[in-house]
């Protein structure tokens, strides 16, 4: 059949909104037919700009972007239509720092913590603490044998205790290559010669490296050994400390907050440069700062809607861990405040000066759901003094340029990846309105508001039950 661009919308009613009219097609798995969003304001990732077009997608790709005004667009056979009229289209998001469970690829757990990113519009993960299971259910996502998002997984930890030697630095960075891992991910507490054994190894057998920077490393050694990223500003805040402060590295707390005080703002641009002079992209993970670590009762957090998809046992763990790094002698709410203060100054400086941002929440974490948390995060954003495009860019383009997958996804355009977010209001407005997408579509399966509510329903009910 040949379809036209005004057909595209005469027919919109009579055929795109079957899924609506007929209720129990909304239990059926989603499908990968063709598909043609219509009549959509498309948000050009690069530079914001907003064009109305038809987004034709055919076998998981974006196969063509045709003109409102176009008279006419290539043979489709049995397309599903779905109207974008006066709705926005924006790339789907990468969770720059997410985490999912040890458990096999089939395992309940896995099914819905896949589907809570989807369901915020998360097409892409970066899984930050890695596990042999990953690696198949990376190739099942891979083949669409499985719903989720595009993974990318890190190694098994790197850390003081998993590593201890140089022999075992070579020996682990080796074999997780071979393992077919897509990097190494660091955790604190290496000692410098094994860091400098373990950096060593991994540009000898290609595999990037990304995570924490170990105090005994500190931040200027980490960003000149190349990391792919450093996550949650680590390192950052220790390093304005001055040589003249004579601390002592292994007492800067949580991720320098008992060096608050003794931080020279002035030297920010120092690091800012180093990451730029060596490629090193930063993941700021802000949100962590502003729930777990923020003086926000835990209660009140517990509360928040979104904590109804997670178990009842996770909830109490997490009002636990945060009342036991608040609830303390050492807490200060006014020296967290200065805390947040330089880092939303690195922040902001990292994205003016820097080599870029990439943006992660660390979901699941305290009080951070996944998918619900990079709504959160993106408000972070906002509040270090970001705009709405650049934070859309720290999760799509920028992303893609990380992977080296730019026109693989990560924006719309022809013959890309058809991971998309379909909204009700613009977003480079206000970023708010990334929240509560009219539908999700990854590499080309389409799935509704419909059915978004009703898995997220089915989950929530679940663990309704088990608080009874």
């Amino acid at each position: 059949m040949k379809i036209t661009a005004p057909f595209i919308l005469m027919v919109f009613l009579a055929v795109g909104m079957v899924a609506c009219q007929d209720k129990n097609s909304q239990k059926e798995a989603p499908t990968n037919t063709a598909k043609v969003i219509a009549d959509v304001n498309i948000i050009d990732i690069r530079n914001g700009r907003i064009t109305k077009g038809h987004v034709v997608v055919d076998s998981g790709r974006i196969k063509q972007i045709l003109p409102v005004s176009e008279d006419e667009a290539e043979v489709i056979q049995e397309a599903e239509l779905i109207n974008g009229k006066g709705k926005y289209l924006v790339p789907g998001i990468a969770e720059m720092h997410a985490h999912l469970p040890s458990v096999i690829w089939n395992d309940p757990q896995m099914e819905e913590t896949l589907f809570l990113y989807l369901s915020n519009g998360i097409t892409t993960i970066r899984g930050m603490l890695g596990h042999h299971l990953h690696l198949e259910l990376k190739e099942k996502v891979a083949k669409d044998e499985i719903l989720g998002p595009r993974i990318y997984t890190s190694s098994p930890s790197l850390n003081g205790n998993t590593v201890t030697s140089t022999e075992q630095a070579t020996e682990m960075v080796t074999s997780y290559q071979k393992d077919g891992f897509d990097f190494l991910k660091l955790h604190p507490g290496l000692r410098l010669h094994v860091f400098d054994q373990i950096v060593k190894t991994a540009k000898e057998v290609n595999i990037p490296f990304a995570g924490h920077v170990s105090t005994l490393v500190g931040i200027r050694h980490a960003l000149e050994s190349g990391y792919a990223s450093i996550d949650h500003v680590d390192g950052f805040l220790e390093g304005l400390v001055p040589e003249s402060a004579e601390v002592n590295p292994t007492e800067n707390g949580f991720f320098g907050y008992n060096f608050t005080e003794k931080a020279d703002t002035a030297m920010i641009p120092e690091l800012v440069n180093l990451t730029n002079e060596n490629h090193v992209w930063v993941v700021p993970t802000q949100s962590l700062f502003s729930r777990w670590f923020s003086p926000t009762p835990a209660e009140q957090l517990a509360t928040n809607p979104e904590m109804k998809y997670m178990a009842p046992e996770v909830l109490e763990n997490w009002i636990n861990s945060k009342k036991n790094l608040t609830e303390t002698d050492e807490y200060n709410a006014e020296q967290w405040e200065d805390f947040m203060a330089i880092r939303k100054m690195l922040i902001h400086q990292l994205q003016e000066n820097g080599h870029g941002l990439l943006l992660g929440s660390d979901a699941p974490q305290v009080f951070n759901v996944p998918g619900f948390s990079i709504q959160h995060e993106m408000q972070a954003m906002v509040d270090a003094g970001l705009s709405p495009l650049e934070i859309l860019q720290m999760g799509t383009i920028n992303p893609a340029k990380y992977f080296q997958e730019e026109g693989n996804f990560g924006e719309i355009t022809e013959g890309a990846s058809a991971d998309l977010i379909l909204l009700d209001k613009n977003p480079l407005e206000d970023i708010a309105n990334m929240r509560h997408p009219l539908g999700v579509m990854v590499k080309g399966i389409w799935i509704s508001r419909e059915q978004i509510d009703q898995k997220l329903k089915t989950i929530a009910d679940k663990y309704g039950e088990s608080k009874q």
